[in-house]
């Protein structure tokens, strides 16, 4: 076990945590995760299946005594979002993740630390492996791809679980209970671009907006953090329309990494005529002055650079490049509507998360949720109507259904009763606005009674990812006594 994990408790939680951290396992690259956690089930004895796409199921009999208490499934993602700082040196399918102690929480060393979910599998093999906690009959539900799609939930076969009660660990607040999520769909643009040659007597210079916190595309859209692709555009576009345009010319342009991940970092590659360097310097002075100024609480490590740069290759051809600036900058971000019965609930929201490049085409990706399952499409409408209005090739995924709230749930009521006994203090019942593998799981066993809950995290889908480590001891204690307590 890594010196970090070594005085944490619960000890057997941290001691698979550790283990997971060494594992490889990027979203669609599960392999070396999925065979640990087969091999586990394998060297205990206890029943042990696997799906076409890498989920894995364990079995394990009941404690003696609770033959005939509730049949319980434990279920949490094996994938987890790879992101890192753009100084960092790593590779998520080889490297292990480095944690890091930090006071009262575990981080990591400049990437995602892997707690969402890792913490969850951890929590599900640490009670696989111990005799003596009592419980019905068990089931842990490993499932692969969560974060790029759910097509593990998705893909799930309506005959393999067996279990009443699903226990998903995949929250992010110690002390509340999930009964509820968004649905979600992606929308994908293509821009077909020319390359054509760089205009004479220019200069070329790099801008990059960085530093920002990102974080999750549900559960921080509200938060008022900033997308480094609309700031980048936005100074983009002042360049090239503005009254201060000052011939800009795009190269290239970099943005955004994953699609449920707001965009930290981006960068572009631009030409200007030679006698208007001074001018655009000013130009990106002032607007970098007045951006960090509008996100001064709430993005306080915000930095936009402006740098000479070597000469391009070549340029992306005028027409495009005008097409593409001017509908990023139409494009919306962030939240589209509130709940109109739940009060300070996102119901709707769209992020664009990415722009990327290739030799023909240019590629953005964008996400878009919803609590309502038609107001989750007209999002993504919205978004296919901005870009089609500059001819670009629109598709949209398949999307995933929200998970709708059962407050007469048997096991939030035990759950609840529960909490209050161990910590002396009402927990919090609510839906999130992000998305959880229950809403497939709900459409395959429309009978399954089930709540989500996990230990505090914060800044997911980031570096910035971390652990509280007392509430993983109370999430155990919670889980133990809610398992327990179903007899």
């Amino acid at each position: 076990m890594q010196k970090e994990l070594e005085n944490l408790q619960p000890a057997s939680v941290w001691r698979f945590f550790g283990e997971i951290l060494n594992i490889p396992r990027p979203s669609k690259h599960e392999e070396l995760i999925s065979a640990y956690i087969q091999k586990f089930g394998q060297d205990r004895g206890l029943e042990t299946l696997t799906d076409s796409l890498g989920n894995v199921l364990i079995r394990k009999p009941a404690h003696p005594g609770y033959e005939n208490a509730a049949k319980v499934c434990l279920q949490s993602h094996i994938d987890m979002v790879c992101e890192k700082n753009s100084t960092k040196q790593f590779d998520f399918l080889k490297d292990p993740i480095q944690p890091v102690l930090d006071g009262e929480w575990l981080t990591a060393d400049g990437t995602t630390l892997g707690a969402d979910d890792g913490i969850g599998v951890a929590t599900a093999l640490a009670i696989l492996d111990d005799p003596s906690i009592e419980h019905g009959p068990l089931e842990a539900l490993f499932t692969v791809d969560e974060e790029t799609g759910l097509t593990g939930a998705d893909g799930l076969s309506t005959e393999w679980l067996q279990s009443d009660i699903l226990l998903n660990f995949d929250d992010e607040d110690e002390g509340e209970f999930c009964i509820g999520c968004a649905g979600g769909i992606d929308t994908t643009v293509a821009i077909d671009y020319k390359k054509v040659e760089v205009e004479p007597n220019t200069r070329a210079f790099q801008i990059r907006v960085f530093g920002l916190k990102g974080g999750h595309s549900g559960d921080d859209i509200n938060k008022g953090r900033g997308n480094a692709n609309k700031m980048l555009n936005r100074i983009l576009w002042r360049a090239s329309f503005g009254k201060e345009n000052v011939g800009l010319r795009l190269a290239t342009i970099d943005g955004g990494n994953l699609r449920n991940a707001i965009a930290r970092e981006a960068v572009a590659v631009v030409t200007i005529p030679e006698d208007r360097e001074n001018d655009f310097r000013q130009l990106v002075s002032a607007m970098a002055e007045a951006i960090r100024f509008e996100f001064r609480s709430t993005e306080p490590d915000l930095q936009i650079n402006l740098e000479s740069y070597e000469m391009p290759a070549s340029l992306i051809d005028k027409d495009t490049q005008d097409k593409l600036l001017n509908a990023v900058y139409a494009c919306a971000h962030g939240v589209l509507a509130m709940s109109r019965e739940i009060p300070d609930f996102v119901e709707t929201s769209t992020n664009l998360a990415s722009i990327k490049m290739d030799d023909n085409q240019i590629h953005i990706a964008t996400s878009q949720r919803s609590s309502v399952e038609s107001a989750k499409y007209a999002a993504a409408e919205k978004i296919e109507a901005t870009f089609r209005m500059i001819g670009a090739h629109v598709s949209h995924g398949d999307g995933y259904p929200g998970w709708t709230p059962n407050p007469d749930s048997r096991v939030l009521k035990v759950a609840v009763e529960v909490y209050k006994r161990l910590f002396k203090h009402e927990p919090v019942v609510r839906a999130i606005h992000a998305g959880l593998e229950c809403g497939l799981i709900g459409e395959k066993y429309p009978k399954m009674d089930m709540i989500s809950f996990g230990p505090t995290l914060r800044g997911v889908h980031s570096p910035d990812e971390r652990i509280e480590i007392k509430t993983v001891q109370m999430f155990w204690d919670d889980t133990l006594e809610i398992l327990r307590c179903l007899k």
